[in-house]
């Protein structure tokens, strides 16, 4: 498993991983873009907004809103504590999907 410049994302990676089995997982930190935002005013965490990309075959048969919610579940802690997740853009994909778009992406 890949360690990261940061504890929260290494525990997303970990609760991802375990619960998903994902054959792709991508996390990106873009807690600096919104550090002027005045949400984040009060907050000391560097680890706020994130972007994840999950291709896993557990979305299978799934449309994206149950496949959020179980991120969202997978989460939760770290969506409720202080200072923690703040705002999580998701783009979830079975194996299948994931080669049908990168084949788009390649033409």
């Amino acid at each position: 498993m890949a360690s990261s410049q940061t504890l929260m994302e290494d525990i997303m990676r970990q609760k991802i991983t375990q619960a998903l089995s994902p054959t792709a997982l991508e996390i990106f930190n873009d807690s600096h873009l919104h550090a002027h935002h005045k949400a984040m005013k009060d907050t000391t965490s560097q680890e706020t907004h994130f972007r994840v990309f999950i291709t896993s075959a557990a979305f299978g048969s799934k449309m994206q809103p149950a496949r959020h919610r179980m991120v969202y579940t997978l989460l939760k802690d770290e969506l409720a504590a202080q200072g923690g997740i703040h705002a999580l853009q998701l783009r979830t994909r079975t194996p299948e999907e994931d080669e049908k778009a990168q084949a788009r992406e390649a033409v």
